[in-house]
């Protein structure tokens, strides 16, 4: 099939690329970009995409899809349906799986059941065995089955020693350490620790508790030379640390998940257990200085954190219900209401945090918007109003807080593999 994408605005700004046109992708291949003649639109499939952006496809670089070990609350196919409706040609994937992604023989198992989706499944392995923090994984055999990144996802590294013993192993394939930065010793808790959480008589967890990990972590990465990315950063504090080591011309970078940008822990007040995240909801002075740190290139790349959980378990008492939220549905519209909308980021800041950085961080190609590149695309109207539905939603899990939320700022199609997704439908171009 020959598709037509009819005057979008191509945007990619590594290329610098800024401009409204006619695109013809052909066997999943760009092939024009303007100057299309009457039979190119005689012979295609016409998409009417006027003033809608086309760029890079978006990649999220923190997505749970639970299997193996989870599939009652979510497959790599349905976190790959979200992926897609959400606005998504790729996501790195955590390892703290059942079991964990700490073999070869798990990475090959993940790869293998996305190998013929429109989403591309890059897998994070574990850093040390299981998980535990006590002994490295073998991450030379992980990475060369695929394993695009190390992380002990869920909890930080626990002992400094084997931190600097896989940021050393790490140096030789590239890959940054994926970091939970959680001193696990100050934090047990259900929420921030603060006025709310007091007088909500619910146990706290401190900003401290985050920013003691991530300067070890900064030190660690300056005297190794090593290359350490912190996960879902939410303090005030550590979004000043990161500032800093920056530059200094430490290998550093961090993302940020929507729910840190848009919520606080007066969201708590509600007891709603879908407000519960692990880092916690933090103040109104924590939300504004992860804004300031998305402006000044501090926080690098915006990633969902995407967790599903099974109903029952979210219904649980507050302090006994887990941690996390779906974003992957949500992240684009967020962004847009949230950033672009609200003037804190361009469009085109936010297609480098979506679309260029998580790949840059990962060591991945980008995609280009060039004739006789594959296609890897996201479409989407920064203007679309629209009401979050969670019954609509394509993963297996409904656990969100944005439910019924108004947004304005949509994806509306990708391309990816020769498939594309509109309309809620997956076909092949």
């Amino acid at each position: 099939m020959k598709i037509i994408l009819k005057q979008v605005i191509l945007l990619n700004p590594d290329q610098k690329l800024n401009q409204k046109n006619d695109l013809l992708i052909e066997d999943g291949v760009i092939k024009k970009i303007g100057g299309l003649k009457e039979e190119d639109f005689k012979s295609s499939k016409v998409f009417e995409f006027d003033n809608k952006y086309c760029t890079p496809g978006f990649f999220d670089m923190h997505v749970h899809l639970r299997e193996p070990g989870r599939e009652d609350e979510e497959t790599v196919e349905t976190g790959c349906n979200a992926a897609a409706a959400g606005g998504f040609t790729g996501v790195a994937c955590m390892p703290n799986t059942n079991p964990d992604i700490d073999s070869a023989e798990v990475v090959r198992f993940i790869k293998e059941k996305a190998k013929n989706h429109l989403v591309d499944v890059y897998p994070v392995a574990a850093a040390t065995l299981a998980r535990k923090g006590e002994a490295l994984s073998p991450m030379y055999e992980l990475f060369e089955a695929g394993a695009v990144a190390f992380s002990d996802d869920g909890v930080a590294i626990k002992n400094a020693g084997v931190l600097r013993n896989a940021l050393e192993y790490s140096k030789n394939f590239g890959t940054p350490i994926i970091e939970h930065c959680e001193d696990e010793t100050l934090a047990d808790g259900a929420m921030n620790e603060g006025l709310i959480s007091t007088t909500l008589g619910l146990q706290g967890i401190p900003n401290v508790a985050e920013d003691l990990i991530v300067m070890r972590d900064i030190m660690l990465a300056e005297f190794i030379d090593g290359k350490v990315h912190i996960a879902h950063i939410s303090s005030k504090n550590s979004v000043e640390l990161v500032r800093q080591a920056k530059k200094r011309g430490i290998k550093i970078t961090a993302e940020v998940a929507p729910h840190h940008f848009t919520l606080t822990d007066d969201s708590l007040k509600s007891y709603d257990t879908n407000y519960k995240m692990n880092p916690p909801l933090r103040t109104r002075a924590d939300v504004e200085a992860l804004l300031e740190g998305l402006k000044d290139g501090t926080i690098d790349c915006i990633a969902s954190d995407h967790a599903p959980h099974a109903i029952e378990e979210k219904e649980m008492e507050f302090i006994y219900a887990p941690n996390g939220i779906v974003g992957l549905e949500t992240e684009v519209g967020l962004v847009l209401s949230e950033l672009v909308h609200k003037k804190h980021l361009t469009i085109s800041l936010a297609v480098e945090k979506l679309a260029l950085n998580p790949r840059k961080i990962l060591n991945l190609p980008v995609p280009q918007i060039k004739e006789g590149e594959i296609a890897n695309l996201t479409i989407f109207d920064p203007d679309l109003i629209w009401t979050v539905d969670i019954s609509n939603f394509k993963s297996k899990s409904k656990n969100s807080p944005f439910d019924k939320r108004l947004m304005t700022g949509k994806s509306i199609a990708v391309i990816n593999n020769k498939k594309m997704f509109f309309e809620e439908k997956f076909f092949l171009i």
